[in-house]
């Protein structure tokens, strides 16, 4: 079949242009032609867009706070800070409006990827229709690197096993390194690079934070050695500062003390300094310390001297969080690519109070109703911040972070959404540098602002998927000289995050909070109508912090603005209200996989998520490694977790052995009182559940039973919280158990090893509270 002289065949043309050149029968009848490829507006800059986690409104230098942070600073000084700047309340959700432009339950992401429901606005997985701003500039001709915290991908996607359309890769970034999930461990991540996982490098002294600046400066290095003008899209997404709040001892160090005045003197001295800075209007005041959240004055000086440590943490990991950042933005100066780069610095919720009334060594152990008590958290503080802790600061902190803001990160007054925002480059006028400006902004504005800024127009139509319409609006106009001045465009936005709602409309929010669980004592309901919630009223042009609440003087304005929100609710599927965190938790998502009792682990693989591995928690089970050893064998057969809890199956000095951590707080061990020779050999390990908290273990060698133990508590939850499933010939660390090192590599060859169900999941207490909390 001969083509059409004059023409090319539909394979050869481009989708949206007229044919060109000609075939005819051979080369001397016919015109070459090549489609072009797409190419950035001439001068267009490249991007870097910096996501802090969990970074409360008063916690960087440029917003009033005491912790240093001076590379964030220089780019306030340098560029534009947005004083009221707004997010969703929760990570997920955030990064889904930053990175769409679209409010987040069109995303489907109501909520965080982890929590997942079965309604539109929930899903967990963002839609193609909402083009991600990668998607929009690689279309462009940018290069698209991701690096850092992902968690738009739905926890049971999560895997190595699993589809790759959420992942970076699948949502127009050319590379990525980072992790998914809401945290991951500093010192020893689960992390992923591409489209694959992998382990960490083992390099002395190593941290993520720095690992992902190495990256990211590796990435733009790549590009450069290659293409001297082709400008990137870099996202930058920290693991700093959730918890864990782990960060390198002399960053630490360099805060000793510093703290000791407690959470109320840093609200009266960062209230006083953003007043100074003008990040607040003049008269803004101080909302009053919640009746839950001590005065600091009245703890005891052991109490003290912990919260202490834990903010001391906190305050290192941020700024050395900083540090990193100044050492990219050094690396773009050397490569000449700093002038024309414009840097958007933002973070995704307010402070976090996960950490609890009096901070906690591992959050894991919060959703196992277990936290450690004062005695505990004193004879440990020595150990926060470092591997062997998953701390998080109490939640007096968390207020001093948000000031002068009431509540906190999963709520919808301002301490939950308001946020820094530091905009820096092309784009900022040196007429308008260090300016502050106060007109409401939404993170769905961001990708608008930047489109217009490189001067690219939002897409009709990427990758043959018709796009949405784009939420946001561009704040460009407020980076130029009388921006100050400008009318603020964003008029209207509506705030949802666990059945606590509010709206804003030019100039004034009304706001409900509706409880979770019973968390603080405000004495409200959490399975209370939603119809019976109070709502409340703030002029917030005028009383930023929402002290004064005029609800019973205005009902008719309160009036006008709830039937509003729930005109915005259902025009983006924020519907049905739910506020079931631990039923969410209890009751996942639909799992496709055929059922079964036994799981077989392959030696080297990937590690194998919680969420999708076998659950032996509280759980009658057997795990069964057959294998051969040209030696006396030695290393690890099959493990789940790491320092902060899990179980590892193990061979020490020629013993098997057996050890179950409790979320690092107590170790159960049981070992061989004899070495195994070198040969072929079997290891089983029978765990059969009581009737209470814990069970019997017997460990068997070449079918003889060759000790036996008990273990009080076996985890009845979830063995850790920072994303470290099954492993098998290795672990991911650090280590399960004590007296070696992760790895601890298998010397030898594993033939099989299998994980066997023999009782019935036994119901965690998640669900039990969730079952009784229905009930009442």
């Amino acid at each position: 079949m001969h083509a059409i002289p004059g023409t090319f065949g539909r394979a050869c043309q481009a989708s949206d242009m007229e044919p060109r050149g000609r075939i005819g029968r051979d080369w001397r009848e016919s015109d070459p032609w090549w489609p072009p490829v797409p190419t950035a507006p001439e001068g267009a800059p490249n991007v870097l867009l910096v996501v802090l986690d969990d970074v409360g409104y008063a916690q960087l230098g440029c917003y009033g706070g005491p912790i240093e942070t001076p590379v964030v600073d220089r780019l306030a000084a340098e560029g534009v800070r947005l004083a009221n700047f707004r997010t969703t309340a929760l990570c997920s959700p955030t990064r889904a409006c930053l990175l769409s432009g679209r409010n987040h339950h069109r995303c489907s992401m109501g909520r965080v990827a982890d929590l997942a429901i079965g309604f539109p606005g929930y899903w967990g997985r963002p839609a193609r229709e909402h083009g991600f701003l990668s998607e929009v500039l690689r279309a462009q001709g940018y290069a698209t690197y991701a690096v850092g915290k992902w968690h738009l991908t739905p926890e049971n996607e999560a895997n190595a096993a699993a589809p790759r359309d959420t992942w970076p890769l699948g949502r127009g970034f050319d590379r990525w390194y980072g992790f998914h999930g809401g945290e991951t461990h500093q010192f020893v991540p689960a992390l992923f690079e591409d489209n694959h996982p992998r382990r960490p490098p083992a390099v002395a002294g190593y941290h993520l934070t720095t690992d992902l600046t190495a990256r990211a400066m590796e990435m733009v290095g790549d590009l450069r050695a290659v293409d001297a003008d082709r400008p990137f899209f870099l996202y930058v997404a920290t693991g700093a500062c959730h918890s864990p709040h782990q960060a390198p001892a002399d960053w630490i160090a360099r805060y000793r003390g510093r703290f000791d005045g407690g959470w109320d003197e840093y609200r009266e001295a960062a209230h006083a300094r953003q007043l100074e800075l003008g990040v607040l209007p003049a008269g803004t005041a101080l909302s009053p310390r919640p009746a839950w959240v001590p005065a600091w004055a009245s703890l005891p000086d052991r109490q003290r001297e912990v919260a202490a440590r834990f903010m001391e943490c906190f305050a290192g990991m941020l700024s050395h969080t900083d540090h990193e950042l100044g050492r990219l933005l050094g690396f773009l100066e050397d490569t000449g690519d700093l002038a024309r780069t414009l840097v958007v610095v933002v973070s995704d919720n307010g402070a976090s109070a996960e950490g609890g009334a009096e901070g906690s060594l591992n959050d894991v152990r919060l959703t196992n109703l277990d936290p450690a008590g004062p005695d505990e958290l004193y004879a440990r503080r020595t150990e926060l911040g470092g591997p062997t802790t998953h701390n998080n600061y109490p939640w007096g902190w968390t207020m001093a972070g948000n000031t002068p803001f009431k509540r906190w990160k999963r709520e919808v007054h301002h301490g939950g959404v308001a946020d820094p925002c530091v905009v820096w480059g092309p784009g900022v006028d040196r007429e308008a540098a260090g300016g502050v400006r106060h007109q409401f902004v939404h993170a769905i504005d961001v990708l608008p602002t930047v489109l217009e800024l490189v001067g690219v127009t939002a897409p009709q139509v990427i990758d043959h998927v018709p796009q949405s319409a784009v939420d946001g609006v561009s704040f460009a106009e407020l980076l130029a000289p009388g921006g100050e001045d400008a009318p603020a465009r964003h008029r209207t936005q509506y705030f949802e995050m666990f059945g606590s709602r509010a709206i804003y409309h030019n100039g004034w929010k009304a706001v409900t909070y509706h409880p979770v669980g019973p968390l603080y004592d405000d004495g409200l309901d959490p399975n209370a109508p939603f119809d019976d919630d109070v709502w409340e009223l703030y002029h917030v042009a005028t009383d930023l912090a929402e002290v004064e609440d005029l609800a019973a003087a205005h009902p008719e304005v309160v009036a006008e603005l709830v039937a509003r929100w729930w005109a915005e609710a259902e025009r983006n599927d924020v519907l049905p209200l739910d506020n079931r965190v631990l039923w969410a938790l209890t009751h996942p998502k639909p799992d496709a996989r055929r059922p079964r009792r036994r799981y077989r682990y392959f030696p080297g693989g990937a590690a194998v998520p919680e969420a999708v591995a076998v659950n032996v928690r509280n759980r009658s089970h057997a795990v069964t490694v057959s294998f051969e050893c040209a030696t006396v064998p030695e290393g690890v057969l099959l493990a789940l977790g790491s320092v902060l809890g899990g179980w590892s199956l193990h061979v020490l000095a020629g013993r098997p052995r057996y050890v179950h951590n409790l979320y690092g707080a107590r170790r159960d061990v049981v070992a061989a009182p004899e070495p195994l020779a070198a040969g072929r050999h079997e290891v089983r390990l029978a765990f059969e559940k009581d009737g209470g908290l814990g069970g019997e273990v017997t460990l068997a060698c070449d079918g003889d039973v060759v000790a036996t133990g008990t273990v009080e508590r076996f985890t009845p939850s979830g063995f850790n919280g920072v994303g470290i499933g099954v492993t098998c010939g290795y672990e991911w660390g650090p280590a399960v158990g004590d007296g070696y090192v992760a790895p601890f590599p298998f010397n030898g060859r594993i033939l099989r090893a299998e994980v066997e169900t023999t009782g019935p999941v036994v119901r965690d207490p998640l669900a039990e509270l969730a079952a009784i909390l229905a009930e009442q």
